[in-house]
């Protein structure tokens, strides 16, 4: 007999120049042995170089793509990213409520790489009331905690302990502040979840490489959380796996901007 296969969702929006969103997610999904569907929330023309359109996908349809794949597919577990519009993060809501999904990594993704918007203002409180309280996880990077915190970024990791706590008592089962955006030789995210507060560092690298990190990240914590692994081993699998996605962007040439990280480094040679 078969051993069941790995199955994760990824729900965001889609890069059409393939480094981040979707397509990342789906990436990530498959170099780490998971079965990986998608429900599409928004289209984006985008390239290495920025946003230049994006089209939202009507809420009713969101609802229809969830009810599609969960109806018929044995998920294990979710990974949630762009949402641009509240009508989009309620139906993502409702549908996580149909169907009883409780392993889901929330990534709020608020700002691309290239500094362009992709959330609207007024959706922010949505998300905070939404999706937060639904989240197993979530997944912000430091300007992101602090738009979900109307405060200033944090800029040691005891102020990003204490940005953890803060968004802990919104809802989340777990907090991760990802410091990629922060200063030094060490990149550090703070982990806050019932054991309390971990810290993970991998050395800082340089490369303008780095589109799409936070995506493949969440999308990465999906994975592990989908094969069974612990939240903590998750995470810890997941920096671990991206900290070398990065390290090997340098061997692709993609675009004239800020190229993707290299989901298949293990595989391509």
């Amino acid at each position: 007999m078969n051993a069941k296969t790995s199955i994760a969702v990824t729900i965001a929006g889609s890069d059409s120049g393939g480094g981040a969103g979707i397509q990342a997610d789906l990436k990530t999904f498959s170099a780490l042995g998971v079965y990986g569907a998608s429900v599409i929330t928004a289209l984006t023309a985008q390239n290495t170089l920025g946003v230049t359109g994006i089209h939202d996908v009507p809420p009713a349809f969101v609802g229809a793509q969830i009810d599609a794949v969960f109806s018929d597919l044995a998920v294990d577990a979710v990974k949630i990213g762009m949402l641009s519009r509240p009508e989009v993060i309620e139906a993502v809501a409702e549908g996580l409520d149909r169907h009883r999904l409780a392993t889901v990594v929330l990534d709020p993704v608020m700002i691309a790489a290239s500094g362009d918007r992709l959330l609207v203002p007024d959706a922010v409180e949505s998300l905070r009331a939404l999706l937060l309280p639904r989240a197993l996880l979530i997944t912000p990077n430091l300007p992101e905690a602090a738009a979900l915190l109307d405060e200033a970024a944090a800029t040691t990791p005891a102020g990003m302990r204490r940005q953890a706590e803060r968004l802990l008592a919104m809802g989340p089962k777990a907090v991760l502040i990802k410091g990629g955006h922060g200063e030094g030789p060490e990149s550090v995210d703070v982990l806050l979840d019932a054991e309390g507060v971990l810290e993970l560092s991998a050395p800082r690298l340089a490369t303008r490489n780095t589109h799409g990190t936070g995506c493949t990240l969440s999308s990465a914590i999906a994975a592990g959380l989908a094969k069974g692994l612990p939240l903590r081993a998750a995470v810890e699998a997941a920096k671990t796996y991206l900290s070398a996605a990065i390290g090997a962007a340098d061997r692709l040439e993609i675009g004239r901007g800020h190229g993707p990280v290299h989901h298949f480094h293990a595989w391509w040679r």
